[in-house]
């Protein structure tokens, strides 16, 4: 039995779900991202390709069991069956309170939890609706979200900087880095692999590999890993010994699938070319602390004597010159009226495509007052060799691409769970706490989220990044894989907790292993972590003081002195 009667319900529903699922893409995702961006693994453009093809895999794949357990985790479905469209007013609200905080944040550049964020918003409506003794303030409900707030960083914190000294001590000091990489490779491929495996089985598996035996699951994980390791030493150690050990520049990560037949390739290679680069610099437009005071010192001299004074006040501790795109997808605005098609087309284009044309990692070196000076930060941190990160830049596609798989399976129910709510009362007319996610419903949730991640994403990314301390390949896995385990531990002790929050820490800890406390910007990480706190509250009270008003309201047609 379909309710016409609240047919608007269910359209401010659809609409405020998509907003929420997309504000979860421009900040959640674009947060998880940033590190791959910043670190040079990952271009802008290859970010939001995998991202498109993880979170809507994880979305629809694996989505379902998740996205159920929004709308029991804090108030009992139950206290509404008497009216059952007051609860769906109540998730409506919910997604009003937790998009228009999660927009603000991502126009401030702020990174926030969305699980909290609907958390606040679903509290709030409880608040006005049922009181707060029928919210679940235990463990399985809000005290989590605090507990969070400590713990999940640190966890990560202390995991990322362990998987990072290894690699700084165990590779990168090493008289040989490029070799010590080359033979570490298939260990951490193992490793990393066993970990995916476990974080897809435990946070984003479907309900089939749940009835699984303990044994089983760790067959599986295991087998995973050392797969993913077998398939590393014959495709990609070969490549990666023609590539970086034979410096030959004339083949790239195409020739991958040849495995060992690349072995049979001329040694003699041809001179490379003035203008080739066969392995890009991730160090690029990052100066060294030598680096940084000889170009100051250089100004300083041209100041003092006169020449080129203007140049020198204008420029003296900026950044270096910005790197521009040589090609963009929205292209010049084109000349003519606002209403002629070839103006109308760009409009549209800039709409959708503005986000992918954006270069964060030179939006990233602009100074502004959460920033500060990004340059002397960087020149706190040591560069290390350019061929061995560049053979721990795989390994982070790897971690981000699980990362990215997960995140649709897990937070896609942010705001599909209330939605699938809103929807089920609208088509049946009561509650049921079991009732099935439709994979309609998952496969909109992904599609707004990947929307959000295209068209805004890359106000939440320059904000991250190389503004909290400076990202490369073997600092951004070490992130990655830190956040990674916290998440499998959280899951197996079904502690739910923020991404959002595990990558911090693992980035805050692992600039710390730089040996110099400085090389961090506590500055960000405070505004940051201010945004964790306010959440909560922020969402509770625009959900709740817009569901007490709606359910207070004098009716039309009710005399005042009735």
């Amino acid at each position: 039995m379909i309710l016409h009667a609240y047919d608007y319900i269910f359209a401010l529903g659809v609409m405020f779900a998509f907003f929420d699922a997309w504000n979860i893409g421009a900040n959640d995702v674009a947060n998880s991202f940033a590190t791959s961006v910043s670190s040079r693994s990952l271009t802008m453009r290859q970010a939001i390709a995998i991202a498109t093809v993880m979170e809507l895999a994880g979305a629809i794949g694996a989505g379902a069991r998740v996205a159920e357990t929004i709308r029991t985790k804090i108030i009992d479905p139950n206290l509404f069956k008497q009216d059952p469209a007051v609860l769906m007013l109540g998730m409506v609200c919910a997604l009003v309170g937790s998009s228009s905080y999660v927009f603000m944040a991502t126009k401030l550049g702020l990174p926030v939890s969305t699980t909290h964020s609907i958390m606040g918003g679903v509290i709030g409506m409880g608040f006005a609706t049922v009181g707060a003794s029928e919210i679940n303030w235990g463990w399985n409900g809000v005290a989590t979200v605090f507990t969070a707030w400590g713990t999940a960083p640190g966890i990560a914190a202390v995991f990322g900087a362990t998987v990072f000294l290894i690699t700084k001590y165990g590779v990168m000091l090493r008289k040989n880095p490029v070799r010590n990489a080359f033979f570490s490779i298939p260990a951490y491929f193992v490793v990393t692999g066993s970990l995916i495996a476990m974080l897809i089985i435990w946070k984003g598996a479907s309900s089939r590999l749940n009835s699984l035996s303990d044994g089983e699951i760790i067959g599986c994980i295991i087998g995973t890993g050392f797969g993913v390791g077998l398939l590393v030493i014959i495709f990609f150690l070969p490549y990666l010994w023609v590539k970086v050990v034979r410096d030959d520049w004339q083949i790239n990560w195409h020739y991958i699938p040849l495995g060992p037949f690349l072995l049979r390739r001329s040694k003699d290679i041809p001179p490379k070319p003035d203008n080739v680069s066969s392995i890009q610099n991730y160090y690029r437009g990052h100066l060294t602390r030598q680096e940084l005071d000889c170009r100051n010192h250089q100004q300083d001299v041209e100041a003092n004597t006169n020449q080129g004074h203007e140049n020198a006040k204008e420029h003296k501790g900026s950044p270096q010159p910005l790197e521009s795109p040589s090609y963009t997808i929205v292209g010049p605005k084109p000349d003519g009226k606002w209403y002629t098609h070839s103006v109308l087309w760009w409009a549209l284009k800039k709409a959708f495509w503005h986000g992918i044309d954006q270069d964060v990692i030179d939006a990233q070196k602009k100074r502004n007052i959460l920033s500060g000076d990004v340059e002397e930060m960087h020149a706190r941190a040591a560069h290390y060799d350019n061929k061995a990160e560049y053979m721990y830049s795989f390994l982070q596609v790897m971690t981000a691409s699980a990362a990215s798989f997960t995140h649709g399976a897990n937070d896609v129910s942010n705001a599909v769970g209330p939605f699938a709510t809103i929807f089920y009362i609208w088509q049946n007319g009561n509650i049921d706490k079991s009732s099935p996610v439709p994979t309609w419903i998952l496969a909109f949730g992904g599609m707004s989220i990947v929307l959000g991640l295209y068209m805004y994403g890359y106000n939440i990314m320059r904000n991250l990044g190389n503004r909290i301390t400076l990202h490369s390949p073997s600092r951004g896995f070490s992130m990655e894989l830190g956040a990674a385990i916290t998440v499998i531990i959280a899951t197996r002790l079904k502690i739910p907790i923020s991404t959002t929050q595990c990558i911090s820490g693992a980035t805050v800890a692992v600039g710390l292993c730089n040996g110099n406390w400085r090389s961090v910007n506590w500055r960000m990480v405070a505004w940051i972590y201010a945004g964790w706190i306010f959440t909560l509250p922020i969402t509770g009270l625009i959900s709740g003081c817009l569901m007490a008003i709606i359910i207070n309201a004098p009716q039309y047609g009710h005399s005042v002195h009735a």
